[in-house]
């Protein structure tokens, strides 16, 4: 399943630009309202402290409390009542200096020591900010939805200029094709960063087109290389076989079925190699059995020799969804593990809808590939007997997994078995397997 992509850079870049100015707004709204009502509240403290030093300095040279100078400051004798809203607000909040009465009259409290009198501002009429407030906020959000909207304008042409290149760049590369990489990427593009990471991957794809080309020569020279002379091989042991001595059968025989297990492993590790370029057509689902029994007539040299029982175990019925040589290559090699590092006796192949098993009588392989999916997909484990180089299981399992199967190793009672069944996340290729 294809993931797809969505252009988030650009997107971010703007909501950045954005949430970032918004703050800074909300924020210096915030600061501005307080810093007004600070200034408001500074002057009537300040319009008391200048009341009280009057006060006090009157009452220090002995005269009488003097009637207050600003209209909006009374001053309250020890023992006379206060407005009756002041007094509800002093008794909720006998501690604040700054209380709320009713009707929209507001107090700022100065008491006088040691004399227990108290000057009182009912500064309602004199409120600078309380009738401006509704103008001063709708002022502050539109500055702040100015300023908004030239944040996303910005921060629009920035993530443009910014991820434009950066995107062309994603989408020429995700558009390309192994055969065809892009190698002039640099040419299209500044000194910038987008430049230098373009520069950067126009010589890996011209390093990766390179890589290619040689693997390709390479497996096109060792396929006609190395079935040229093992079809020499072949031709010319057939030929002996017709003039063959009587002692001499077994070693032909010998002979014959190690030209055959070359060439069968030649057209895997060549089928390896091959890259298919574009689907093949799909072919229907083919019974199994005649594809086995083609197979077991091919392998007739290995399966000849002394002590080598083969039980086959596969109902005439059923099928597989995949190409007879498919079946070949990989039943092939399996069976040539199983004869050349089994310990003789029987091998069993058993097939069913879920899956297909080829089992034979061997010592335990080594506990690395009986974990869960390990099975050749590490190279190099082998049993303690083997002589091989731990590579078959790899082999079996990269072509395997390239047509949608999975590889599974169990032993139990003396029998190791190797299990072919569908992915779990992907049905069996049904595309065509071809042989060049």
């Amino acid at each position: 399943m294809t993931r797809r992509y969505r252009a988030r850079l650009q997107r971010r870049l703007m909501l950045a630009f954005t949430g970032y100015t918004l703050l800074v707004s909300t924020v210096f709204a915030l600061f501005a309202m307080a810093c007004v009502y600070v200034v408001e509240d500074h002057f009537f403290d300040t319009a008391l402290q200048q009341e009280a030093r009057r006060q006090q300095a009157s009452r220090a040279t002995g005269g009488d409390w003097l009637a207050p100078q600003q209209s909006f400051i009374r001053l309250y004798r020890p023992g006379e009542a206060w407005p009756e809203d002041l007094s509800e607000a002093r008794q909720r909040e006998p501690r604040a200096h700054e209380l709320e009465g009713r009707e929209g009259r507001h107090y700022h409290l100065k008491p006088l020591a040691p004399e227990g009198a108290w000057l009182v501002a009912e500064v309602s009429s004199e409120l600078v900010v309380r009738p401006m407030r509704r103008e001063l906020l709708l002022w502050l959000g539109l500055w702040s939805a100015g300023l908004t909207l030239l944040a996303l304008a910005l921060g629009w042409w920035l993530a443009r200029r910014t991820s434009a290149p950066l995107r062309r760049l994603a989408l020429t590369v995700a558009q390309s094709e192994p055969r065809r990489l892009p190698t002039d990427l640099a040419q299209h593009y500044g000194d910038d960063e987008v430049g230098l990471l373009a520069a950067h991957l126009a010589g890996l794809n011209q390093r990766t087109q390179d890589f290619i080309a040689r693997e390709q020569a390479f497996t096109r020279d060792a396929s006609h290389e190395l079935r040229t002379p093992l079809a020499v091989l072949g031709l010319a042991c057939e030929e002996l076989q017709r003039q063959v001595l009587p002692g001499q059968r077994a070693t032909l025989d010998s002979m014959a079925a190690a030209i055959w297990q070359l060439q069968q492993t030649v057209d895997l590790l060549m089928a390896l190699a091959r890259e298919e370029e574009a689907p093949a057509l799909a072919v229907p689902e083919l019974p199994l059995l005649p594809q086995v029994e083609q197979l077991v007539l091919a392998m007739a040299p290995l399966l000849d020799r002394p002590g080598i029982e083969l039980e086959i175990e596969v109902a005439a019925t059923l099928t597989r969804p995949w190409p007879p040589a498919l079946t070949r290559l990989l039943l092939s090699n399996l069976l040539s593990n199983a004869i050349s590092h089994g310990r003789g006796g029987r091998i069993r192949l058993t097939a069913d809808a879920q899956q297909l098993r080829l089992g034979n009588a061997s010592a335990p392989p080594p506990a690395a590939l009986l974990e869960a999916d390990a099975a050749g997909r590490q190279t190099g484990i082998r049993g303690e007997a083997s002589s091989g180089l731990g590579l078959g299981l790899s082999i079996v399992r990269r072509l395997a997994e390239r047509h949608g199967l999975q590889l599974r190793l169990s032993h139990a009672g003396g029998w190791t078995w190797v299990a072919l069944q569908a992915s779990s996340s992907s049905l069996p290729s049904r595309d065509a397997f071809t042989l060049s």
